[in-house]
């Protein structure tokens, strides 16, 4: 566990020394905040729900956030209980320190959920995803509230949760029901 914990705050510690600037610095407490609770994500998979050709989609990606939330901020974060980066360390954070434990990153954890489902069933939409689904993740590291593997574990816990929901879409047709 040393050596993981050595290597995740020589990560954050590189990025705060070699990265750090006033724009990223904006950039990643207004990402932070725009995609607080996921709502981003939700938001664009109850738009999906509106349209006749992407309701099944809505329907999956809201499925994956809803499996990432409950597997990752429900579940693993209360059976894990990792203290955050800013709570071992004396940084000053940019925004308010969040609460919960670290691992896994909720938010990079439904940004993948999104991503994934999105470039699954809507390609261009997914593109943009992945684009923001990278923006999220650096910015959790960024702004000193996760570890690199509480980012990468959230991102491979999303890809996963949206995986399962594909399959199961898959194998309930759910396609051929709702995008009638």
């Amino acid at each position: 566990m040393g050596i993981i914990q050595s290597f995740d705050f020589n990560v954050l510690n590189w990025i705060q020394g070699t990265l750090r600037c006033s724009f990223l610095d904006y950039f990643t407490v207004f990402l932070s905040y725009l995609t607080t609770s996921g709502i981003i994500w939700i938001v664009a998979g109850v738009v999906l729900l509106f349209f006749r050709k992407t309701r099944a989609a809505g329907i999956i990606l809201l499925g994956a956030l809803a499996l990432g939330f409950i597997t990752g901020d429900v579940l693993l974060k209360h059976v894990v209980e990792r203290p955050r980066p800013f709570m071992q360390t004396d940084f000053a954070l940019l925004i308010s320190a969040p609460s919960g434990s670290s691992f896994p990153s909720t938010h990079s954890c439904l940004a993948a959920a999104a991503t994934t489902v999105l470039l699954s069933k809507k390609r261009n939409l997914g593109y943009i995803a992945l684009a923001l689904m990278i923006c999220i993740a650096f910015s959790r590291l960024y702004l000193y509230v996760h570890f690199p593997t509480d980012v990468i574990c959230g991102l491979l816990l999303g890809a996963i949760c949206a995986g399962v929901m594909l399959w199961i879409a898959r194998l309930t047709k759910l396609e051929d029901r709702f995008n009638k």
